[in-house]
């Protein structure tokens, strides 16, 4: 079970770091806009996390008879999407480095311009610039920023652990096809 967690995590991790390290690093100058790089990144994470899925059933079907209960399903889809997930911080980790780690400057710099264009306030662009200076502040503390980077992607992964376990704990949901 562990060469299926370890290669399944793997692959998920390749496909998540991948897009996100060529995104942040080929497309720095000029994002996609934020909502549909929000879009973007969750997509990703979605195609990547379904190895959980093929992972359990695969274990399932090829090593337990076609029978899974669903802690241990669960177990080894949290185990698939906490692999992925640090490869999506290490990915996000060498982005920073060659970018010269200044994305939560540019954020608030983005949001406040935004705000301002929207005609918020004054007393609201200054709460916003206080609350985005303090962000920075705790961004530059590296275990904080990866912290905050693993919430990014891992509720997604577990999520998917969490739905792969529920359906394949059933021997039914799709079987496995045996060849005569």
């Amino acid at each position: 079970m562990q060469r299926i967690i370890l290669t399944y995590g793997v692959i998920a991790g390749f496909v998540v770091a991948i897009p996100l390290f060529l995104m942040g690093t080929l497309m720095a100058d000029n994002p996609p806009s934020g909502a549909v790089g929000m879009a973007i990144g969750y997509l990703i994470m979605l195609i990547a996390f379904t190895a959980i899925f093929v992972a359990v059933k695969r274990h399932r079907d090829d090593h337990k008879g076609g029978v899974i209960r669903f802690l241990p399903a669960l177990g080894m889809g949290a185990a698939i999407a906490l692999i992925a997930s640090l490869f999506y911080v290490v990915a996000w980790e060498a982005v920073l480095a060659i970018n010269g780690g200044d994305f939560i400057a540019e954020m608030s710099a983005r949001m406040l311009e935004e705000r301002r264009a929207a005609g918020a306030t004054a007393g609201e662009l200054a709460s916003l610039q206080s609350q985005m200076a303090q962000m920075q502040d705790l961004y530059a503390n590296p275990l904080f920023r990866v912290l905050i980077t693993l919430t990014e992607i891992l509720p997604i992964g577990l999520l998917v652990a969490l739905v792969s376990a529920a359906l394949l704990c059933n021997p039914r949901f799709l079987p496995a096809q045996r060849t005569a």
